[in-house]
């Protein structure tokens, strides 16, 4: 393609192809007997520099002599009026101006039988198919509209494909060990097809974008377009998705490209979907997420693609943000953050372009919302709006709980730059167990921490994360860890001795894979990066193993008269209006910090109601309906000095 353009080399080349299948026909209409020319003049090999797609398609598919004479005969009907025209004489009627099996076996060389069985080249890969008649022989024959086009230099993604399957335009940036991912991709896919097995890879871990942008490094090594199909958007139809498949399979030669397969649905028939589908697809296939599938007829290699290190990310960012991220904010993102080369170039230009005040604080606050899990049912984000003024606790849990603040903010430069982290994968999260009565404020400080830590405070629904069959359990926490991990959220465990209980003597089934689920929960404990926040009202229900492996634990009390009345003072906003509260009084009432809150809140609407300050009278008919609910109706003698 150095000298002229590809159509016009595709021209040249298809052209004189054409002009001998004429000669042929004309020669069979004046002499049945003799058919010469056409196979030398097809098959004469060009100049490397003169190879077509005519040449291209040949090889691919590995057609022979009179394959090849079949489908040109099949084009020149669509592109020569004269071959038309001549194979209407042959078939004695003008109206039958298409090609037909019976005419091509009779008026091409080295004809045989078999080149337009169902499982010749020419129909398997669907290149040429019948149209409606009697009679195999004179039924019409006709190209592929995209092979015909395809042969003239044409390119285009054929029409079947049409919102299923998507190019995958541009290079996304990668960073140095991706880089290297992608070249193993590459080798594998080289090493595979040199076997003459047909490559599957599996690309896992790291985030979607990173498996498709390895992906495409690799197929630009292997000089391949890469083009995108959902696993959803298979056809569930076994009939529709292996004509899918086969139709793919053509076009990936044509086209020069490999099919990249998301996979992350965990759905059975979306599974099934594509453990069918890549059993029968050709070409280069890529599977991104998701499970293994199961295959009978076809190898799968996996390979894991990983977030850049930790010092390729401080590399990036402060090549993306030169002389204005530095220092101690860079090690910030990179000890809470996993992102990829892209999220990093994008938060950057997100930076220059607002051109804020506090970059590092901009930075930090658009990466956290780039990094934020999608956990779906799973979970639900809090965002965090308690501080450390409003939590009252006795000065050794508010210790405890700044020594968690400490360690996650420095976990980086202990685990990283010190080395700690050299010595062992285990034991690096930061769990921390917060235990007591209902009400005594562990919801609060996990919201105190998160504020404090700037991060997401991910509640995780148990309910929705535990579930009756086998293995589901453990992989709904798999996602809830993964995506945290990435995010750096902070995961709070509410109720946990439910999920986290004592592992029991093995007496059935259920026991035994209830024990692995509690096993799997403290090998992902260990492993976590982040912060895990567990709470529980019944702190012995917890399985001793466990308890061993939780970092710190901080065990909230009923508070006593005097923190009751500090709460008191801390717990309307300013702008509320009250009017002779006292606090000391107040705090007389045996309740925690959580009835204390619903009490205020009722009082604040009967404040409302009566379109006055907030009373002591109000507080004390709150309180009433506040000790009827939870069964304390012999209080009342409590409430008599508040009128």
């Amino acid at each position: 393609m150095t000298e002229r353009s590809w159509p016009a080399r595709c021209r040249d080349r298809l052209l004189p192809a054409l002009e001998a299948v004429r000669l042929a026909l004309d020669r069979y209409i004046e002499e049945p007997s003799d058919a010469g020319p056409v196979e030398s003049l097809i098959l004469d090999p060009p100049a490397p520099s003169s190879r077509a797609a005519l040449d291209l398609l040949v090889d691919a598919f590995e057609l022979n002599p009179f394959e090849t004479a079949v489908l040109l005969l099949c084009a020149g009907v669509e592109l020569d009026s004269r071959i038309a025209g001549a194979c209407a004489q042959v078939h004695g009627d003008p109206r039958r101006r298409h090609a037909s099996f019976g005419l091509a076996l009779a008026a091409l060389p080295g004809a045989h039988f078999s080149a337009t069985a169902p499982i010749s080249t020419l129909r398997r890969w669907r290149l040429v198919s019948f149209g409606p008649g009697e009679g195999l022989a004179d039924r019409p024959l006709r190209i592929c509209e995209r092979v015909l086009h395809y042969l003239g230099g044409v390119s285009y993604v054929d029409a079947a494909f049409d919102g299923v399957i998507r190019r995958c335009d541009g290079q996304a940036r990668l960073s140095a060990s991706q880089r290297q991912t992608a070249e193993q991709v590459a080798a594998i896919t080289r090493t595979e097809a040199e076997r003459g097995r047909r490559p599957l890879i599996h690309l896992v871990g790291s985030g979607r974008a990173d498996r498709i942008a390895v992906a495409s490094a690799a197929c630009v090594e292997l000089g391949l377009d890469l083009h995108i199909i959902r696993g959803d958007d298979l056809p569930s139809d076994a009939v529709q998705r292996e004509e899918l498949a086969q139709t793919w399979a053509r076009e990936a030669v044509l086209a020069r490209s490999a099919l990249l397969v998301e996979a992350e649905s965990n759905a059975p028939a979306v599974r099934a979907a594509i453990s069918g589908f890549v059993e029968i697809a050709g070409g280069v296939l890529i599977l991104a997420g998701g499970e293994s599938p199961e295959l009978h007829s076809r190898g799968l290699v996996t390979v894991d693609v990983q977030l850049p290190s930790a010092s390729e990310q401080r590399v990036l960012w402060a090549d993306a943000l030169p002389g204005v991220l530095e220092g101690r904010a860079i090690e910030r993102l990179v000890a809470q953050f996993s992102l990829s080369p892209d999220a990093i170039a994008d938060l950057a230009a997100q930076a220059r372009a607002a051109a804020p005040d506090d970059v590092p604080a901009f930075v930090w606050a658009a990466a956290r919302r780039r990094a934020r899990p999608a956990l779906g049912a799973l979970a639900r984000s809090i965002e965090p709006r308690a501080s450390w003024d409003l939590l009252v606790l006795p000065e050794s849990q508010r210790a405890t709980l700044r020594d968690v603040e400490v360690q996650v903010r420095h976990r980086q430069q202990v685990y990283e730059s010190w080395g700690f982290a050299t010595h062992s994968s285990r034991g690096l999260g930061i769990s921390a167990l917060f235990a007591g009565p209902s009400g005594t404020g562990k919801t609060m400080a996990a919201e105190v921490l998160a504020r404090a830590l700037d991060l997401d405070l991910v509640h995780i629904d148990l309910s929705s994360v535990v579930s009756k069959y086998i293995g589901e359990t453990e992989k709904n926490l798999s996602r809830i860890f993964d995506a945290a991990d990435r995010g750096g959220a902070i995961l709070l465990f509410d109720e946990a001795d439910a999920l986290f209980g004592r592992r029991s003597e093995v007496k059935d089934s259920h026991d035994r894979y209830a024990n692995i689920e509690v096993s799997y929960l403290l090998q992902r404990m260990e492993a976590y990066r982040g912060l895990a926040i567990l709470t529980t009202n019944l702190e012995t229900s917890l399985d001793p193993a466990f308890m061993r492996r939780i970092r710190f634990v901080v065990r909230f009390p009923i508070p006593e008269p005097e923190q009751r009345a500090e709460i008191w003072r801390r717990i309307f906003p300013p702008e509320t209006p009250t009017d002779g509260l006292d606090a000391e009084r107040l705090g007389r009432l045996a309740v925690p910090g959580g009835n204390i809150r619903n009490i205020a809140l009722h009082a604040a609407f009967l404040a409302a109601e009566a379109d006055s300050p907030v009373t002591m009278r109000h507080l004390a008919d709150a309180a009433r309906n506040e000790l009827r609910k939870i069964g304390r109706t012999a209080a009342e003698r409590e409430l008599r000095h508040w009128e």
